[in-house]
């Protein structure tokens, strides 16, 4: 099949393509564009009939989502994108946009799609790239929710730049994705970047290095959209031979894709990825394919400027809301044909008195024996201090079970002598399975926080599959949990309980944002302190299911199954 020649999106139902044109494919089904065309329609008749301007959009089906987006543009209206449906993005949406679409809450009345047969045949216009036609409310490093306004010539810009580097490698390839449509870097590479060009997507996000290799393997020629989250997890005892064999490129943006993950990119997916370096506000800068033995220089994205003065990176470039020179919070260094990235430039703290870069923490606690990933962060309370989260090696592990936590936080202490004072050294460690990252694969500086939550107990992933984990978990006297429950034989409550398998749950599985009730919950014997119990989890993807157990020495304590939904 050969590829269309790219159509501008502000023109892309005006122009259109031949009727049977593929645009997405699912697992029972595929999309040609007259059904494309047929569902915008649909969506735009809805619109179009609503005085509503500002439109929350969350959608999991990448066709309904395209078209859904398209018919509001076309319909003049303006559509807010939130990453997530956490309770405090909602309720900030509430206070912004005038109706929702989608998987929001029920309480909000979500828009439905107009299902009339008979839709009207629509002569379509232009869509205007002035029109301010999309909000990116993203949840931020911070976790408070961000409204990013953008032009629709921002967009389609960044669009155009994308297929004028690539669409000449990719030619009819499917685009498969890990990372979800409502954000940008989600939206941009596997959704509206492959309607311009022609090229098919999947409708189903793959959350899972399972789904990517059936994915690949039933695809003869396809295009990987993933973040760092996932390139650096893959597993190897799966079969990668026939999805090697089938993609044409990976792409990868959302944060730093590690050093260490390279190797396991080239073995597996037979190439490195292709990076993209960019943010939610500037748009796309730079992009990078780092070659064995290589250099690591970004290189600038068609029609993007940058500059270097005093470390600080400036760009200017049609992707950002006016075209002047804007300074973002990395530091860079020049280098021939580009330039490196040296780290934030907000990651400079004082601690009595004593400036202190996060960055070269972090560095100096790579290079220990002991970790594969780490982050420092500054602890909020009476007095500022730092904590590390960090995902221990074979090697760390090894020590943590023969020698205790202990011993690894004071392995990973010394290690930081001779970056900052003692009195500026980490006081509490986390030690992980594997980073908390969000739909796009980022690690925000809020979730990491939880992470140091007194109620969180100390727990160590044992198993884990697609639907299935085993966790240890240390029940310490000092839990909160057990003051006043009960004075005279503490007694961990069931609810602690429950709440435990639903934080980790979330952790691991992709659960659905709402609660619907609990089911079959016994409760055989009292979980006392200082306790090594096990947790199994198992969930159910198509009934929304999660069941637990704790047990120990093949007793059980307690089990239950907890239901959840996509809305309440």
């Amino acid at each position: 099949m050969n590829v269309p020649s790219m159509v501008s999106l502000e023109n892309l139902l005006v122009i259109g393509r031949s009727p049977d044109h593929a645009v997405a494919i699912s697992e029972s089904q595929n999309f040609d564009f007259a059904s494309f065309i047929h569902c915008t329609s649909c969506w735009y008749v809805r619109f179009a009939k609503s005085d509503a301007q500002r439109i929350a959009l969350y959608l999991e089906d990448s066709f309904e989502f395209a078209a859904a987006l398209f018919g509001a543009w076309h319909a003049k209206k303006c559509v807010y994108l939130p990453t997530e449906l956490l309770t405090a993005t909602v309720e900030r949406l509430s206070d912004e946009v005038d109706i929702f679409v989608g998987g929001f809450p029920e309480r909000l009345s979500p828009m439905q799609k107009m299902v009339d047969m008979n839709i009207p045949t629509i002569t379509w216009e232009s869509l205007d790239p002035a029109a301010e036609a999309l909000v990116v409310f993203t949840s931020g490093s911070s976790g408070h929710p961000v409204a990013i306004p953008k032009r629709l010539s921002q967009i389609f810009c960044e669009v155009a730049s994308l297929s004028k580097l690539f669409d000449s490698e990719l030619n009819d390839a499917c685009v498969y994705s890990t990372v979800s449509h409502q954000h940008i870097y989600g939206l941009l590479f596997s959704i509206l970047w492959p309607l311009a060009s022609g090229r098919p997507f999947a409708t189903r996000r793959l959350r899972f290095p399972e789904d990517i290799v059936a994915a690949l393997n039933n695809q003869v020629s396809a295009v990987l959209v993933a973040s760092p989250a996932h390139l650096k997890r893959l597993p190897s005892h799966l079969d990668w031979r026939n999805a090697r064999k089938n993609l044409r490129k990976v792409f990868s943006s959302g944060g730093p894709l590690p050093n260490d993950a390279l190797p396991i990119c080239r073995e597996l997916l037979g190439q490195a990825p292709t990076e993209i370096y960019g943010s939610s506000e500037t748009g796309g800068v730079a992009w990078r394919q780092r070659a064995e033995g290589s250099s690591s220089a970004w290189v600038s994205l068609p029609q993007v400027e940058v500059k270097v003065s005093d470390d600080e990176l400036s760009v200017r470039s049609p992707h950002l809301p006016k075209f002047d020179w804007t300074v973002t919070e990395d530091r860079v260094k020049p280098v021939d044909n580009g330039f490196e990235i040296l780290g934030r430039r907000d990651r400079i703290i004082k601690i009595e008195e004593k400036r202190i870069s996060i960055d070269a923490m972090e560095q100096a606690l790579l290079r220990t024996k002991f970790v594969s990933e780490v982050r420092v962060i500054a602890l909020s309370g009476h007095r500022l201090n730092l904590g590390v989260v960090a995902v221990p090696n074979e090697i760390g592990w090894e020590l943590y079970d023969k020698s205790g936590k202990a011993a690894l936080n004071a392995e990973l202490r010394a290690a930081l002598a001779n970056v900052a004072e003692k009195t500026a050294l980490p006081r509490r460690f986390r030690f992980l399975w594997s980073m908390p990252s969000n739909a796009s694969g980022k690690s925000t500086e809020a979730a990491l926080q939880k992470i140091f939550d007194p109620r969180r107990p100390n727990a160590r992933l044992i198993t884990r599959s697609q639907l299935n984990a085993t966790f240890e978990i240390s029940i310490s006297e000092n839990l909160p949990f057990f003051e006043g429950h009960f004075s005279e034989f503490a007694v961990l409550p069931g609810v602690t309980q429950i709440e435990w398998a639903i934080l980790f749950g979330n952790e691991i599985f992709d659960i659905p944002p709402y609660f619907l009730g609990m089911s079959s919950v016994k409760f055989q014997r009292i979980i006392t302190p200082n306790k090594v119990l096990t947790m199994e989890l198992a969930f159910d993807a198509n009934t929304g299911v999660l069941s637990f157990t704790y047990s120990a020495n093949e007793q059980k304590f307690s089990s239950g199954r907890i239901s959840f939904g996509a809305s309440t």
